[in-house]
This record gives structure tokens, sequence and C-alpha cells, in this order.
């Protein structure tokens, strides 16, 4: 078996303006299919699909997108794109104007916290003090 597994995010009629949306912020990103309820596209060849589904149900932070980023420059592009008309929150996380939240994270995040108890505490200590993840804090700490 080789199945595939991709996520399907209920929208509430803008499956179409959402998918537009993360392919203008994800590189190698593209809208492969679209029905008046269901949009196909890929951001950086994850798969997913939009459903038009309407208002019976809304994303909340009890599922997250992590993007895991090679460097400041990247962390800062994603969280500027993804927070216009959304929330930022903290260690990293915010919702987007549709409401699905993303972890945007550096890819050195569990090296920058590894060592003795006392790093790892001065580490943590750092990353709940920030909303966007600022890389050089956590390296001094």
């Amino acid at each position: 078996m080789n199945n595939s597994i991709h996520p399907c995010l209920w929208f509430d009629g803008q499956a179409k303006e959402a998918a537009t949306f993360y392919c203008s912020v994800f590189k190698n990103s593209k809208i492969t299919a679209h029905t008046p309820m269901v949009v196909n596209f890929e951001l950086n060849g994850q798969k997913f699909m939009g459903l038009n589904g309407g208002p019976q149900f809304k994303f909340n932070e009890s599922v997250s997108f992590v993007v895991e980023c090679d460097d400041q420059n990247e962390i800062d592009h994603y969280w500027n794109k993804l927070t216009v008309g959304g929330a930022a929150s903290q260690c990293g996380w915010l919702k987007d104007k549709f409401g699905l939240s993303w972890q945007i994270i550096p890819k050195r995040l569990g090296e920058l916290m590894k060592g003795d108890a006392q790093k790892s505490q001065r580490v943590m200590q750092v990353l709940m003090s920030m909303g966007k993840i600022e890389i050089a804090k956590l390296e001094e700490a």
C-alpha cells in the first residue's frame, strides 16, 4: 500500500482565497485543482485540500502547522506574511487571517535547547517571553 495522507482544511466559503494566500506565502506552491466545493493545493510539495464546508466548524490551536526555518530571515518572512489579518501568539505560534494556527520555529530549536538543565531552562525562559522567535536571543541564553 502506498496511500497518500494529507490534511483537509474546512473553510467557511474561503477555500480558494486561503489556498491562493498560502501559495503566495510559500515558495514552490500551487493550486492543482478546484471546484466550487474543493480546492487542492500544494505548499512546498505538501498536498492540502481546502473544503468550502460552511460556518459549522472553526480552527483551533489543537491543530497547527510547523514551519521549520533555516534562519531569521525565513522566520521573519513567514511570521510577517502569516500574521497579516491574524494574531501573534507566544513561542513562535500565530493564527492567520483564516484562523489556522502555525508555529514558525528555527530548525535548530532542539539543538539550542540541548545541554545542561540550567542552559535548557534559560533558553525556555527566553522562548516563553517571545512572540516571534528571535534566534540570536535564544543563542545568547
